[in-house]
This record gives structure tokens, C-alpha cells and sequence, in this order.
């Protein structure tokens, strides 16, 4: 079974202290002191007549494109700090939800179903930013190359790539062949992991358990998901080989410098090739 089907209907339960607060905090302070990228102005009678190009221009610098981006809480995030951003995601049935939640606040984001290795947009961006581990689904070094490249071939000048990634140590020594459950009132899951040392691979097959109307009846389902662990060198030489530049990266838990001990890691990148005449100062 296809990922993100079955599970789309539940992912948000589970990931419901997921801190997205926080992060946004964090992708907010990266991009201040790295990127381009600010809050959309509220009004575009802001912009004069003779401004036009300006404010294209204005609005691709200021505009985030997020890849992996699921329900689309973190994508909503952003979006309520005042960003205007696009999700990305290849999973329907994830955007089916991420659509419906915008709704539901009254907001004003669109979304596209692509698979990031194809990544198509219809103008650059000043930021593009992937998280919770998305960029782990790319298991063959040249998938990240490549999603690197378009990335940076669709970054405004000077724009930045902040994604995060799970290492190796993480899954090799902490969740590899590990078994996790989770049980709540109306679904439940089992999540068996499979550590395959030779690729780096760490497949895990979740069982979810979800109730289905008003009977107490609980319907089963099986999704398998497969992810590559990464070491910090390898991503460094992916963004380079890509013809990004690195810039900096992070522990993902502690804001400092990334060790061994490291489970997820940030990295910024930067947009490299494009013709500085197009930047706005």
C-alpha cells in the first residue's frame, strides 16, 4: 500500500504534540539572519501603479514553498505569522486534509501535489523549507541531488534552503528494530522498525487501527515507509554537488552545533547561479 493513505486519516492525531511552534520559531530566526524572505504585506494597495514590477518581484522574494508538507500544520504555521506559502506534498490524501484545514481557518494557501524529485513552480521563491524528516523519503543520493538542483534553480537570488534530516546514529542506534505503540480512543497504531545496515535504510511498517462509525468497529490497515539515515558530510556534499552553498546547521534540539549524538539536524543552504541584478534591495 501506497504511504500516507491509510495513516492520513490519523497523522494528525499522532503528531499532535508535535511542537510546531517551536520550530516556526527557530525557521523564523534562521531566515531573518540568512534568507530574503519576510511576512507578506497585508494589503497589496500598498504597492503604487508604477511599482509593478517591483512588487512581483517583492512577492517572489517574500513567498516560501514548503516540500513534504502533509496536513499542512507546519505550512499553516508559517501562513498565521503573516508568509505567504505554498505546500508541497505528493500524497493526495495528506493535501485532501491540508485543504480542508486551511479552509477551516480561513486562510488562504495553495497547494500542489508533486513529488519534490519533480519540483515545478510557476515562478522562484525567497524560501523553500522542508521538515519532519521529509527529505529522509530520497533514498538514492542522486533523488536528493536532483530535488537539491530544483530547488536552487527555483530560489530567488540569495534565497535559502532550510530543511532538516534524520541522521544515521538515529536510525541505526536509537529507533532501528525498535517497535513503537501508540493507543488513543478512536485509533491506535504499531509501528515496527527494520534497520537494513547496508543501505542505510530503515523500513517501518505501521498498523493502524482506526474506528470506523458509530459501532465500535475498528477497520485495519498496513502502510510500509522506507527512509534513508544521512550523516552530516553526505548532506554537506549533496548541497554542494546540487550548486548550492552551505551556510549553516543545527542540531535540531538543542540550536547548537550538530555531534555525533546528533538524532536530526538542520541545514541552510543558499541559492548560488542566478543573476544578482534580479534582487530587490
Amino acid at each position: 500500500m501506497d504511504a500516507y493513505t491509510d495513516f492520513a486519516n490519523v497523522y494528525d492525531t499522532f503528531m499532535d504534540e508535535t511542537p510546531y511552534d517551536v520550530w516556526g520559531d527557530f525557521i523564523v530566526e534562521l531566515m531573518n539572519k540568512f534568507g530574503v524572505t519576510k511576512p507578506a504585506k497585508s494589503d497589496a494597495s500598498e504597492y503604487t501603479t508604477e511599482e509593478d514590477t517591483e512588487q512581483a518581484l517583492e512577492e517572489e522574494k517574500n513567498l516560501i514553498v514548503e516540500l513534504g508538507c502533509g496536513t499542512g500544520s507546519f505550512t499553516l504555521n508559517m501562513a498565521k505569522r503573516g508568509y505567504d506559502i505554498i505546500g508541497i506534498d505528493m500524497s493526495s490524501d495528506m493535501l485532501d486534509i491540508a485543504r480542508k484545514k486551511t479552509a477551516a481557518e480561513g486562510l488562504n494557501v495553495m497547494y500542489l501535489e508533486q513529488d519534490m524529485r519533480e519540483l515545478d513552480l510557476y515562478c522562484t521563491c525567497g524560501t523553500v523549507l522542508s521538515v519532519c524528516d521529509s527529505v529522509n523519503y530520497l533514498l538514492e543520493d542522486e533523488d536528493v541531488i536532483e530535488t537539491f538542483k530544483l530547488v536552487n534553480n527555483f530560489l530567488f537570488p540569495n534565497g535559502v534552503f532550510i530543511f532538516d534530516f534524520n541522521t544515521l546514529h538515529k536510525y541505526r542506534d536509537v529507533i532501528g528494530d525498535v517497535t513503537i505503540a501508540e493507543n488513543r480512543e478512536d485509533c491506535s497504531f504499531i509501528w515496527d522498525n527494520y534497520y537494513h545496515d547496508e543501505e542505510h535504510i530503515n523500513e517501518y511498517d505501521l498498523t493502524i487501527f482506526a474506528k470506523c462509525g458509530e459501532d465500535d468497529v475498528f477497520k485495519r490497515s498496513v502502510e510500509t515507509h522506507y527512509q534513508r539515515g544521512y550523516t552530516l558530510d553526505e548532506m554537506k556534499s549533496f548541497v554542494e554537488k546540487a550548486g548550492l552553498k552551505f551556510i549553516a546547521c543545527y542540531d535540531a534540539d538543542t540550536h547548537e552545533a550538530p555531534t555525533e549524538e546528533s538524532e536530526r539536524i538542520y541545514i541552510v543552504a543558499g541559492e548560488c547561479g542566478k543573476d544578482a541584478a534580479k534582487e530587490i534591495h
